[in-house]
């Protein structure tokens, strides 16, 4: 397994534009009741920033890793989402569902279906029949169905990334570590959304759901790059 000292000096001047970009998001803070390109920009630009954390580990890593160019797409369709959802009010909101939908669907088949884990698979079927039935009471028409099937797409995600942390067999990687992390706190941003939009005003609802949602993406960008970490140790020992 790599150190986490091996990972902040292989990883961390890679992320700096990620956390340049983020602060500047949090700095500007600019008013959602003003959608625009200048604002959709600000949004997208850390996910942006993840786009050039993974092509800086080379387009043969990227090659010869199905799960990193997954990874790599899923950001992408992000981006697009929040650019979509900078316009929610003016009904692109479904847009923007369908663009996570998206990403879901492709960070599920990054993480892979080995190992099974049923255990974390019922775990997570039960959070995501509570978020839902929490949620059912205020939904209406469409929206009844589609936030059905995006909570079953996000829990399916979280699962996949949940079961690859196997910490009593002490097969867990930093990797597999932040993949569960970032699976989390994509369900929490998205949890808080729906609340916020359906049911009830969540407490500084727009500061936990983008603090959780880019802290979740950067960590399942990090998950991508594990294989090249672990080759450098292995030429350094």
């Amino acid at each position: 397994m790599v150190s986490p000292v091996t990972v902040v000096k292989s990883e961390g001047p890679k992320l700096v534009p990620f956390f340049k970009a983020t602060c500047v998001y949090f700095v500007l803070w600019l008013p959602t009741s003003s959608p625009s390109w200048f604002s959709a920009l600000i949004k997208c630009l850390p996910i942006f920033c993840l786009w050039v954390f993974l092509l800086a580990h080379g387009f043969s890593f990227l090659g010869a890793r199905a799960s990193a160019r997954k990874i790599l797409a899923g950001l992408i369709f992000s981006a697009l989402g929040d650019a979509f959802l900078i316009w929610q009010e003016q009904g692109y909101f479904v847009h923007g569902l369908l663009m996570f939908a998206i990403t879901h669907i492709l960070y599920s088949s990054a993480f892979g279906m080995q190992p099974v884990n049923v255990r974390a698979g019922l775990a997570i079927a039960a959070v995501s029949s509570l978020s839902y039935l929490l949620l059912y009471p205020y939904l209406s028409g469409p929206f009844t169905y589609l936030v059905a099937v995006y909570i079953a797409l996000i829990g399916f995600m979280g699962w996949r990334a949940i079961a690859g942390l196997q910490l009593a067999n002490d097969l867990w990687t930093w990797t597999k570590l932040s993949a569960c992390l970032g699976a989390v706190l994509f369900m929490v941003s998205d949890l808080t959304i729906a609340v916020n939009k359906f049911c009830f005003p969540v407490p500084h609802s727009r500061a936990i759901i983008m603090a959780t949602y880019y802290a979740a993406q950067m960590l399942i960008a990090l998950s991508a790059v594990e294989c090249q970490d672990a080759e450098v140790a292995r030429k350094r020992t």
